[in-house]
């Protein structure tokens, strides 16, 4: 599936001097969970916001499902949801009153909502608590709850802004199950999070934001081959003769490291286990062990940022506050930047 659902060229933001989002080139394909990542103040948040038309860009475009969220805003907020990391509710409500509340901005019939609505609770998990007030729920409950109002209206892309921020690892746990299940329904997912095994876990592609612009960009195998120079590791445990030489002469091997003398780390392209088994055999080695370790999302982000001269790093926002809710009440929920 090759459609382009997320395209922006040259995106850019500034703030008086400040540059947030410094022309920006990206494109996400439908059906992909994309995930960006980078420190506070890289643009993740201010991109988020001018892909929701949320803010109006300084220069350059971006283009959701086909249309301009600054010229066509309504075109998209029917077709993309939204979870800020804040998530507001009416407290005093119930999870069903919140979502036959947002099914009447979202001009369903009453018919239609209760079937969405019950459909939606059904698949967040909350059919037993659709009646209690949104005020006993925890930040999980709130969260899935949030997801259920994003279904509400079928949408084609959901963007999640550091959806699992706050929860406890189980419910951590659940919410990527969610973002998954999303997945296996086709919907494209935009995903801005920090937590980096939580991002390699659930995302077909990630962007690296650094200052402004996305550094890299691809599969979690493809930015370990960029900044490691190997993105598998080989692990080999064999006695016999000393394998470092042989090892090294494999082509597509990176680097060979002996951890002592019956133990070698091997950095590779590609999983080469079947080859460095073979060599070691050959060269007289009793193979013990041999095993596989696939890149790290956290091990690339670490070395890519440590290669960094240390500088300052623009901060996000300053634009004027608070923006409108996606779903369009009055209820003001909490957005970053």
């Amino acid at each position: 599936m090759n459609e382009i659902v997320i395209e922006t060229q040259n995106l850019t933001k500034r703030y008086g001097e400040i540059v947030a989002v410094d022309g920006l080139n990206l494109k996400i394909r439908a059906g992909e969970v994309f995930g960006i990542l980078g420190p506070n103040g890289s643009g993740k948040t201010t991109t988020i916001l001018m892909l929701l038309g949320l803010t109006e860009p300084t220069d350059g475009w971006a283009r959701v499902l086909g249309f301009d969220p600054m010229r066509q805003p309504l075109e998209v907020k029917s077709r993309v949801g939204y979870l800020p990391d804040q998530v507001g509710f009416y407290d005093e409500l119930t999870a069903r009153e919140n979502l036959l509340y947002t099914a009447k901005l979202n001009g369903l019939s009453r018919p239609v909502a209760q079937r969405r609505i019950k459909d939606s609770l059904e698949r967040m998990g909350l059919k037993d608590v659709a009646d209690r007030r949104v005020g006993t729920f925890s930040r999980g409950m709130r969260q899935r709850l949030g997801v259920a109002e994003i279904l509400l209206k079928h949408p084609q892309v959901i963007i999640l802004d550091e959806p699992t921020l706050g929860l406890d690892p189980e419910a951590a746990r659940e919410f990527l199950q969610i973002i998954r299940a999303l997945k296996e329904e086709k919907i494209t997912v935009l995903l801005s999070s920090h937590l980096l095994h939580q991002v390699q876990a659930v995302c077909d592609r990630v962007g690296l934001f650094s200052q402004g612009k996305i550094v890299l960009e691809g599969t979690v195998v493809e930015l370990a081959r960029q900044v490691l120079g190997g993105a598998y590791r080989v692990q080999l445990r064999a006695v016999g003769p000393d394998l470092t030489q042989a090892l090294q002469k494999i082509p597509g091997v990176v680097n060979v490291k002996a951890l002592d003398a019956s133990v070698y780390q091997v950095e590779a392209q590609d999983d080469m286990r079947a080859e460095v088994a073979r060599v070691a055999v050959q060269a007289g080695a009793k193979l013990l062990a041999l095993g596989l370790e696939e890149p790290s999302l956290d091990e690339v982000y670490t070395r890519y940022f440590q290669d960094l001269s240390p500088g300052p790093s623009p901060k996000e926002g300053g634009e004027p506050s608070p923006f409108p809710h996606w779903e369009g009440d009055q209820r003001v929920r909490s957005l970053k930047g």
